[in-house]
């Protein structure tokens, strides 16, 4: 996820560099994909979360037999 976001900020950075997008586009550009990276991040932390749970469910189970 962190080299994702890292190409997506320097391709933004290289098209202000070349003109293609304005200084405004810049940063809403590195604001939206900050935006989605810390959603990806939340969503992966609930699933590791929930596997998490789900194992040492599995694990208390296998002691008790």
């Amino acid at each position: 996820m962190r080299n994702i976001r890292r190409d997506g900020m320097h391709d933004l950075k290289e098209y202000e560099k070349e003109s293609l997008i304005s200084e405004d586009d810049l940063k809403r550009g590195e604001e939206k994909i900050q935006e989605k990276t810390n959603e990806f991040i939340k969503h992966v932390d609930e699933i590791v979360r929930d596997k998490e749970a789900e194992i040492m469910t599995i694990g208390r189970a296998l002691q008790t037999r």
